[in-house]
C-alpha cells in the first residue's frame, strides 16, 4: 500500500466584495468591523442609498443593467449599479447620493474609496467577461456631476495592492486603531459601534469627545403580562391576541424588545422575524425571575475569541472586578448620602456611610477576586443595613422592611427589588446580545443557573440608579397599594399582576430620563447607557480602555 505524504489539497480563496474595498479605501477600521467581526448597521444614509437605486430603477428613459459578477483568478465579486454601452464600449457606472470631492481648483473628483470602488467594478468585469473595460463613471447626484475615471495599469495594480491588503487584514486578530481623520468617523453608519471618540478619549484624556453614539433608542419595549396571551406575526408586524381582548398589532420597526411574563406565548414565527428584525425577546415567570433570554448573535467570533483570551487572565478579570465593586460600591453609599439631604442625620446612616467610605480605600488593595467578594459582601451589608433608614415616617408599615431577603421575598420592598433587578437583567442581557459578546464568559461572577456570569457582572452598574432609587421614590411618593398591588403566600411576598404592570411602567419611565457620562462627557438616555456600557467593556481587551466602570452617582 502506497502512503502519500505532505499531500497538500489546494484551497480556494473566497473572493472579496468589491463594496468592501470601499470600505478599506474609507477606513481600515470600518472594513474589519464589517468583514471579520461581522458587524453592520443600517442608519438613514444607508436607507436614503436604497431609495436612490429604487428610484433609477424606476425610470424608464434609464438604460439600467444590474448585474452580479465573481473572478475567482481576480479575487473579487460584486453587484455593479449600471451596466451600459456608449459607442460600442461597456461602461460601469456607480451612483452616490451625496457630492463629489472638490480639488484644489474647485474642480469635481471622485473621493478616494468610490473611486478604487469603481476601478475595482471595472476590473473585475475584464476579468469575469474577459472584455477590454476602458473606463468606469461615478454619478454624484447631489451636485450632478459625473466624473470619469479611466482604467489603466496603475488603477488595475490599484485593485490588486486593496485585494491583498483585504486579505491580510480578515487573517488579524487585532482590530485596528481608529483613523487619524475624525470627519470621516462623523458620517460613518458603524461609529455607534467602533466609538471612535470614546477609543480616541481612551488615549488622550484631554479630548473633548463629541457624540457619535445615538443618545435613545425610541422602539417601544413591550411587556405581555397577561397570562396565556399568544405573540405571533401579521406580515411586517408584531401581534398580540390577549384574552378577551382586541387584537393588538405593533410595527415592527417601532419595536426593541418584547418580553413575555409568566404564560404568555410566541410563535416560531414571531421567534425568526424578531430575530431578523433585531428584536430582543425575553422570559421572566410569573414569579418575576429572569428566566432567559432568545439568543441572535450570529458572526463576531473573532471578538469572542479576544473576550476569552481577556477573561481567562486573572489580572485582567481582578482588575475589572475591582472597577466594578468601586462603581456599585461608590452609587450606594452616594445614595444614602443623598437621601440625608435637607433631613436628620440618623445614627446608622452616618456610621454606614462612613464605614462604607473605609471599605471603598480597601477595594483597589484586593489582591484575588475572593478577598474582592469579602469587601463587596461588607459594602453590602453595610448598604442594606441603613437603606430604610431612606423610608419615610408616613409610608406605611407594610411597606418598610428590614434588609435584604430574596428568592423568595419576604416583603413587599424586597419584592419590589426582585423584580427590578430582573427587568435589569433584562435588560443588560439584550445590551449584550446585541453587541455581540459571550454572556457565559465573566470577570468576576460564577455561573450559575438562568443567569449568565457577564449579564451579572454588568448589572451591577446599574442597580443603584435605575432599581433601588426607583423603589425608594415610590415608595416614599405613596404611589404603591398594600393590597392590590402585592400577593402575600404565608411568607412569601409577590408583586400582584396590577403591581407589576405598575413597576414596569415606573422602570421604563425611569429608563427615559437622561444622565451626563461622568468620564465621557455627554448625555444619553439610561436606555442607551446599556448598549455603551457593553461596548466600553470591550474596549478594556481592545487597547482602548479606562472608560467602563465610571457610572457613579454624583
Amino acid at each position: 500500500m502506497q502512503i502519500l505524504e505532505h499531500l497538500e489539497i489546494p484551497t480556494k480563496l473566497e473572493t472579496i466584495r468589491v463594496s468592501a474595498l470601499h470600505a478599506l479605501a474609507y477606513c481600515r477600521r470600518l472594513f474589519y468591523l464589517e468583514e471579520v467581526e461581522e458587524l453592520y448597521t443600517q442608519d438613514a444614509a444607508v436607507f436614503a442609498g436604497r431609495r436612490l437605486h429604487a428610484e433609477l430603477e424606476k425610470q424608464e428613459d434609464e438604460e439600467w443593467e444590474e448585474l452580479f459578477l465573481e473572478s475567482e483568478e481576480l479575487g473579487l465579486r460584486g453587484r455593479l449599479d449600471a451596466l451600459r454601452t456608449r459607442d460600442g464600449q461597456t461602461i460601469p457606472y456607480e451612483h452616490k447620493r451625496g457630492r463629489s470631492h472638490r480639488d484644489a481648483n474647485n474642480q469635481p473628483q471622485a473621493w478616494e474609496s468610490d473611486r478604487l470602488q469603481i476601478l475595482a467594478y471595472a476590473y473585475l468585469l475584464e476579468s469575469a467577461l474577459q472584455i477590454t473595460i476602458a473606463e468606469g463613471r461615478i454619478r454624484y447626484h447631489a451636485d450632478n456631476v459625473l466624473i470619469h475615471v479611466p482604467l489603466d495599469d496603475a488603477g488595475r495594480a490599484a485593485v490588486r495592492e486593496a485585494i491583498q491588503q483585504a486579505r491580510i487584514l480578515r487573517q488579524s486578530t487585532h482590530r485596528p486603531p481608529v483613523i487619524d481623520n475624525e470627519r470621516l468617523c462623523a458620517r460613518c453608519s458603524l461609529a455607534p459601534v467602533c466609538l471612535p471618540e470614546e477609543a480616541r478619549l481612551a488615549h488622550n484624556r484631554e479630548w473633548q469627545p463629541i457624540r457619535l453614539f445615538p443618545e435613545d433608542d425610541e422602539r417601544q419595549i413591550i411587556h405581555v403580562l397577561e397570562p396565556g396571551t399568544a405573540v405571533g406575526r401579521t406580515g411586517e408586524q408584531i401581534k398580540i391576541s390577549r384574552r378577551n381582548q382586541p387584537v393588538e398589532t405593533v410595527p415592527a420597526r417601532q419595536v426593541g424588545q418584547l418580553v413575555l411574563h409568566s404564560f404568555s406565548q410566541i410563535s416560531t414565527q414571531a421567534l425568526h422575524f424578531c430575530a431578523d428584525q433585531g428584536i430582543g425577546v425575553h422570559f421572566i415567570s410569573g414569579g418575576g425571575r429572569y428566566l432567559g433570554s432568545f439568543d441572535t448573535r450570529q458572526g463576531s467570533i473573532q471578538r469572542r475569541i479576544r473576550q476569552y483570551a481577556a477573561l481567562s487572565n486573572p489580572e485582567t478579570c481582578l482588575e475589572l472586578a475591582q472597577k466594578l465593586v468601586l462603581c456599585r460600591g461608590q452609587g450606594q453609599r452616594k445614595f444614602l448620602m443623598r437621601g440625608i439631604r435637607g433631613k436628620a442625620k440618623t445614627e446608622k446612616l452616618e456610621k454606614a456611610i462612613a464605614q462604607m467610605k473605609a471599605v471603598l480605600k480597601q477595594v483597589p488593595q484586593a489582591k484575588s477576586l475572593e478577598s474582592l467578594l469579602g469587601f463587596e459582601g461588607n459594602l453590602a451589608a453595610l448598604y442594606f443595613g441603613a437603606l430604610p433608614d431612606l423610608i419615610s415616617p408616613e409610608v406605611s408599615v407594610e411597606l418598610h422592611f428590614a434588609g435584604r431577603n430574596r428568592r423568595p421575598p419576604l416583603d413587599r420592598f424586597n419584592a419590589m427589588l426582585s423584580f427590578g433587578y430582573a427587568l435589569l437583567l433584562k435588560d443588560v442581557m439584550n445590551s449584550i446580545l446585541t453587541v455581540g459578546l459571550e454572556p457565559a464568559l465573566g470577570f468576576y461572577h460564577q455561573p450559575r443557573s438562568q443567569a449568565a456570569p457577564l449579564a451579572l457582572d454588568l448589572l451591577e452598574i446599574f442597580r443603584v440608579p435605575l432599581v433601588d432609587m426607583t423603589v425608594m421614590a415610590s415608595v416614599n411618593r405613596g404611589q404603591w397599594d398594600v393590597k392590590a398591588d402585592f400577593e402575600v403566600r404565608g411568607k412569601q411576598v409577590w408583586l400582584s399582576e396590577v403591581g407589576q404592570r405598575k413597576f414596569v411602567e415606573m422602570y421604563e419611565c425611569r429608563k427615559q430620563e437622561s444622565w451626563k457620562h461622568p468620564a465621557i462627557g455627554y448625555s444619553l438616555t439610561y436606555r442607551r447607557l446599556f448598549e455603551l456600557e457593553v461596548r466600553l467593556l470591550e474596549k478594556e481587551w481592545s487597547g482602548e480602555g479606562g472608560l467602563f466602570g465610571q457610572l457613579i452617582l454624583r
